[in-house]
């Protein structure tokens, strides 16, 4: 019976566990993207800590494609040679490391990009973000480009593998989205055109990776009036399945979802985690690849029964890892409390506190004796 020791293999990349360290912003790349020291480190205490599998924070793949400060840049050649320094400390510790590659769309501010109007597939308002610019039809097919070659630069700096960003909102999700995309052309109208954007960026990405495994973050169910359904994405899953991708990592939710995004709080007791197994299971039952559970798991029992049941093949987690970076070899020890974080995404407010993603709930216990 496996449980979430047992090695699990991702397309032809051999892993020592069941437990991926789903991708989260870092707020520790500089001003223009680049690696820095405590990107280094970060990763290397994830592997030093037994993750099975290190997905990295989101790298934007164009200049017009950021969202934060301290994130990532893959856009260009200069990137590889830092990203090489993250890959190497966390082989050096015995990890595995995937980047993970987005274009965010209409979800930034014009501050982020060089004072440039945010695009979109069409001009539809968004309440968080604003009123982008429907992208040109040549202007899609740049990024398709450039998300292969964020791909070939993903294998030259020596990661395991490759994750596309297609959730919560940004560019590849907008597209599968009958709100979102409201295009005419070959883009947009039916359910088969507005999964080509999504099919070609894997295809492009699959086509400049080497032999890296391939997946896919992916928003299921966008809780958004008139927006992305399984009715949408249940068949965008079984069609990148059927071109070969090597797993999908089931999420939900985003920016207009409200308590239905994919970090939710108050998970206080086992029966709240995994809050979006309902999901991970009707993907199980369409695919053939890896699905990738999220949502909340705190508890060894919780995750050793989700993955003995058969609906996923892994789980990932991401805060309880930033309280608790070494996580999952305190499990491996038997030490199998549940994880201290208490999931009150403070740490999404990094840079109120200075540099850096970090746990709220320690932060202010250290400097201000109040919890978060």
């Amino acid at each position: 019976m496996i449980d979430m020791f047992t090695p699990g293999r991702l397309g032809n990349l051999d892993l020592d566990n069941r437990v991926m360290r789903s991708a989260v912003w870092e707020a520790m790349a500089d001003e223009n993207g680049f690696v820095t020291d405590a990107l280094v480190n970060c990763s290397r205490a994830l592997a030093d800590g037994g993750v099975g599998l290190i997905i990295l924070g989101y790298s934007y793949i164009q200049t017009n494609g950021r969202q934060q400060p301290g994130q990532m840049a893959i856009y260009g050649d200069e990137y590889v040679e830092g990203m090489r320094r993250i890959t190497a400390a966390v082989h050096e510790a015995g990890g595995k490391v995937s980047t993970q590659i987005v274009h965010v769309g209409p979800q930034t501010n014009p501050d982020m990009i060089g004072g440039e109007t945010p695009v979109a597939p069409s001009a539809v308002d968004h309440k968080v973000f604003g009123m982008p610019r429907e992208l040109s039809n040549e202007e899609i097919w740049k990024i398709i480009e450039d998300f292969g070659h964020a791909a070939r630069r993903s294998a030259e700096a020596g990661f395991d593998a490759i994750q596309i960003h297609g959730a919560h909102g940004y560019l590849v999700s907008q597209f599968i989205s009958p709100l979102w995309n409201q295009r005419a052309d070959e883009f947009g109208g039916s359910l088969e055109n507005r999964m080509r954007f999504a099919v070609e960026v894997y295809n492009a990405v699959k086509k400049n990776a080497g032999d890296l495994p391939v997946f896919i973050k992916l928003n299921v169910d966008d809780f958004v009036e008139g927006s992305t359904t399984p009715d949408d994405s249940l068949p965008l899953a079984k069609r990148l399945d059927e071109l070969g991708i090597d797993g999908i990592e089931v999420s939900a939710g985003g920016a207009l979802s409200g308590g239905k995004g994919p970090a939710r709080v108050r998970i206080n007791n086992p029966e709240d985690e995994g809050y979006l197994m309902d999901l991970a299971r009707m993907v199980r039952q369409e695919v053939d690849c890896a699905v990738i559970g999220m949502g909340g798991f705190r508890s060894p029992e919780v995750i050793n029964s989700v993955l003995q049941s058969g609906d996923v093949d892994f789980v990932a987690i991401a805060r309880p890892l930033i309280r608790e970076p070494g996580l999952v070899n305190r499990w491996k020890s038997g030490q199998t409390a549940r994880a201290l974080c208490v999931s009150c995404s403070g740490c999404f407010k990094t840079l109120q506190y200075g540099t850096g993603i970090q746990c709220m709930v320690e932060y202010k216990e250290k400097h201000s004796h109040r919890s978060c």
